[in-house]
């Protein structure tokens, strides 16, 4: 899978033209549209791989593939509110803490030690959220994408037998390694000032939507919404 995955990317006509488009949108997506239309565009791929079609799209009608790189966006926001309100908190409260406390004596260095333990419990908890949000985001939005409905990315009936499933278990731990393996490489390219920035961009576009063509054939697995072998494909029980 991982190979086929790597391979898609490159298997369309003009997919040299596509990756050049991908790869500055993703250079330049501190801008925040850019980075939209990158969305928009991880859309069209699992829509296109939960149905059983392997060819990669095209960054063409750039209206539509706005319109649903906003929703992807909001979905991705939406899941990452609390990790990211955990986080706010866990500073808050350390912060508040420390300020609280100062001065030295036994009390004081109890109370500190109390603010310590508080801010690493509390950052562990956003770490495990940030997980969470990180292995149901790629799923919500998916549903998304098979639907066209944003309030389908919410739906726990379903949500909850493909993110419960082995199969898309498998597929996430996958495009996270792929991920990983770009970030890993797109790191050591920074040693290049500039150009290695730059191919770091292109490495990350092409990484992330091989990891998105994963998740969207798990998706459609999980649907039974690809081609006919999928289709015939016994429904596999939850992992857990």
């Amino acid at each position: 899978m991982i190979q086929d995955a790597l391979e898609y990317p490159r298997t369309g006509d003009d997919w040299t033209k596509t990756v050049l488009i991908g790869g500055i949108l993703s250079l330049l997506g501190a801008l925040v549209v850019p980075a939209i239309l990158v969305l928009g565009y991880l859309v069209r791929v699992l829509d296109r791989t939960m149905h059983g079609d392997d060819q990669p799209p095209e960054f063409d009608d750039w209206g539509e593939l706005f319109v649903d790189g906003v929703k992807a966006f909001a979905i991705t926001l939406a899941y990452g509110l609390i990790p990211a309100a955990v986080a706010a908190a866990v500073v808050a409260g350390g912060v508040l803490s420390f300020s609280i406390v100062g001065g030295s004596g036994a009390g004081n260095t109890a109370a500190g030690g109390a603010g310590v333990a508080v801010v690493v419990v509390g950052s562990l908890l956003a770490l495990v959220l940030g997980l969470v949000a990180a292995y149901v985001v790629p799923a919500a939005v998916a549903a998304f994408a098979e639907t066209d409905r944003i309030e389908a990315a919410f739906s726990v009936s379903d949500l909850r037998p493909v993110l419960t499933s082995g199969t898309y278990a498998t597929a996430w731990v996958l495009g996270f390694a792929i991920v990983l393996g770009a970030g890993l490489l797109a790191g050591a390219l920074n040693a290049i000032p500039v150009i290695g920035f730059v191919i770091g961009g292109f490495i990350g576009f092409y990484a992330v939507v091989a990891a998105y063509y994963i998740v969207g054939h798990a998706w459609g697995e999980r649907r039974e919404l690809g081609s006919a072998e999928a289709g015939d494909t016994p429904a596999e029980g939850p992992a857990v």
